[in-house]
């Protein structure tokens, strides 16, 4: 780089102004602090894990305003949801972790990385009604959805941050579970609002906010007398729920999982309750 060249010229040739002083450029401080953050706009980081894009500062930057942008106006676009969650939510990703390392099970989390797979969860089906897991696979099947149909991580930089990205997205579904949110349209907006609490994550915020745009005028104040308030309330009162090992509780009955964990339920109400089309009316699940 042009300043690394000039570093090294300033502190081997001789000044031109006296004889025996030489000009030497300072190799750290201010100056050189704002050299490395100006390359760090246009130099992309290395390959750091198999689905890592690299891109320079300015290329994120164009990323995280266009998938936005994209992500507000069609929240159904997942891959728009998921780079406009990479790209903005790195201050509350470094908080996730803090609180991951804090908690003992959430370091166990962060050491084993384990991943919520098809295979993983092929057990749930076989499990009563009742419990976490039979729940879960009712879930599901009645919806048609896959656990491996997540899409990965690609553009944070930092692996273990990938993976609390990617850990976020697979739990989702474990949290309608629990919750009692439905996956069309009015229940993702109430579960994003619990996310958003739990989080902090920017786009689940947006996708509150978006949803909100789209409800009719009945459902949005619905939405905001009794679901918003539920869940500031439920988030807050509820554990930390990135520091849960759900894999080790599927045969546990539901409802005692929801006591230990202190999980209030949404409110009932038909626009929770509606029959769930094929495919999610409304997928911000994607941080």
């Amino acid at each position: 780089m042009a300043w690394r060249a000039l570093q090294h010229f300033g502190s081997e040739a001789p000044s031109a102004l006296a004889g025996t002083h030489q000009v030497r450029f300072a190799s750290s401080g201010p100056l050189m602090e704002l050299l490395d953050a100006a390359s760090s706009l246009v130099k992309r980081p290395p390959l750091a894990y198999p689905t890592h894009v690299p891109l320079n500062g300015l290329e994120k930057g164009a990323l995280a305003l266009l998938s936005l942008w994209g992500a507000f106006r069609d929240p159904r676009r997942g891959d728009l949801v998921a780079a406009s969650g990479e790209t903005t939510g790195l201050p509350a990703l470094h908080a996730m972790r803090n609180r991951m390392l804090a908690s003992e099970t959430g370091r166990r989390i962060l050491l084993e990385r384990p991943l919520v797979t098809d295979e993983v969860v092929a057990p749930c089906w076989d499990m009563p009604e009742h419990t976490f897991g039979g729940q879960y696979a009712r879930f599901m099947g009645s919806r048609g959805f896959l656990a491996s149909g997540r899409p990965p991580c690609r553009f944070i930089d930092d692996p273990e941050l990938a993976y609390v990205v990617t850990r976020a997205r697979q739990v989702h579904d474990f949290w309608h579970v629990l919750f009692g949110c439905h996956t069309n349209a009015f229940g993702e907006v109430a579960l994003k609002a619990v996310e958003f609490v739990q989080t902090g994550l920017p786009m689940t915020g947006l996708a509150v906010l978006a949803g909100e745009w789209r409800l009719s005028s009945e459902d949005r104040a619905l939405l905001n007398s009794q679901f918003l308030p539920w869940a500031v309330r439920a988030a807050a009162r509820a554990p930390d729920l990135m520091c849960i090992y759900y894999e080790q509780h599927f045969g546990e009955p539901l409802e005692e999982l929801r006591l230990l964990w202190r999980i209030e339920v949404a409110p009932s109400a038909p626009q929770n309750t509606q029959s769930a089309p094929r495919q999610r009316a409304a997928e911000p699940a994607a941080v």
